[in-house]
């Protein structure tokens, strides 16, 4: 008889993040891919990934949950048991491993997060908005402005004795003060390590704006591999900043543990790569609200719709044909 297993998928505008735990929340397997703006792509190059790693002589994936700005149609896409938000995700992963935090820091590609918890359970939370200056967008476009790959940003700050102030009130004002900082001489090193405090203290005056950052504090996300940020982040809270080795994973980890607590079954199947998946909006034009539905198909059937804000909508969304 096989083992159970938990499939958990978290997709972002940057990066699509998926694996596979038992139940006693070891990874069996786990992939991290860039998405590239097609989501749907990159879920099947996850799923060939995570599928290359999982032994499934021994292994049944019995209940699968997806989160991120794309869990609605990769749920749909893989038939998922479970469709939870970022901050639910975020917050059951992390207090798996770090029961007994406070406050969780977020930082993904295009946006970042702060999560405060009090015995466990998350009691408020807050997303940026407007502003790219403090997520990983920013780090990576000024990274090539500077030769400088972005993986290696972190090593470099911390050659900085003394870091360049950049203003870093939106990106525009801090894409623009980099270039005079460059122009007047500052050294690479310096500018690294002011540009690691700059997404520090766009995050803290945006996001964490008015929130009370109590310990045990919890990095995660892509940027929280930046040691330079981490070392930024402890200098501005001072406080410890704890960087969990799977931080980058931990949404897709959450959506896994919400999948295993929920009462739905559903043996996944990991054929997909060869299976046509196309979305399609549809304005319903049945009532003044013209509610704009995206359809999704699974060759050429459709299996999953949303956007409608009346029952009249599911009549549009169902006689909807694929394009």
């Amino acid at each position: 008889m096989k083992k159970e297993a938990y499939l958990g998928v978290d997709v972002g505008s940057i990066s699509t993040k998926g694996v596979i735990m038992d139940g006693d929340k070891n990874l069996l397997a786990s992939a991290y891919i860039w998405t590239e703006g097609d989501p749907i792509g990159a879920v099947k190059r996850l799923i060939e990934d995570l599928g290359a790693q999982f032994d499934r002589e021994a292994w049944e994936v019995v209940a699968t949950g997806t989160t991120g700005s794309a869990r609605k149609l990769v749920g749909a896409m893989l038939g998922a048991t479970v469709v939870k938000n970022e901050i639910t995700a975020h917050a059951v992963g992390t207090t798996a491993y770090h029961p007994d935090v406070r406050t969780i820091l977020e930082i993904g590609g295009q946006d970042s997060k702060i999560i405060l918890l009090e015995n466990g359970i998350a009691i408020d939370y807050a997303m940026n908005t407007l502003c790219a200056a403090g997520t990983g967008a920013f780090l990576s476009s000024q990274s090539r402005r500077l030769g400088i790959p972005v993986e290696d940003m972190g090593a470099v700050a911390l050659k900085s004795a003394h870091p360049t102030h950049i203003a870093a009130r939106c990106t525009v004002f801090a894409e623009s003060d980099l270039v005079h900082k460059i122009q007047m001489g500052h050294t690479k090193e310096d500018i690294v390590a002011g540009l690691c405090e700059a997404v520090v203290g766009n995050y803290l005056n945006n996001v964490g704006k008015g929130k009370r950052i109590l310990e045990p504090i919890v990095f995660q996300g892509g940027v929280s591999k930046n040691i330079g940020v981490v070392k930024a982040f402890e200098k501005a809270l001072g406080a410890p900043v704890i960087v969990d080795e799977n931080g980058h994973l931990m949404g897709a980890i959450g959506a896994a543990i919400l999948a295993k607590h929920h009462d739905a079954r559903k043996t996944f199947d990991f054929g997909i790569e060869n299976v046509a998946f196309k979305t399609r909006e549809v304005i319903c034009g049945q009532c003044p609200n013209r509610c704009e539905i995206i359809c999704v198909y699974r060759d050429g059937k459709l299996i999953d719709n949303w956007g409608n804000r009346c029952e009249k909508g599911d009549i549009t969304a169902r006689q909807a044909k694929h394009a």
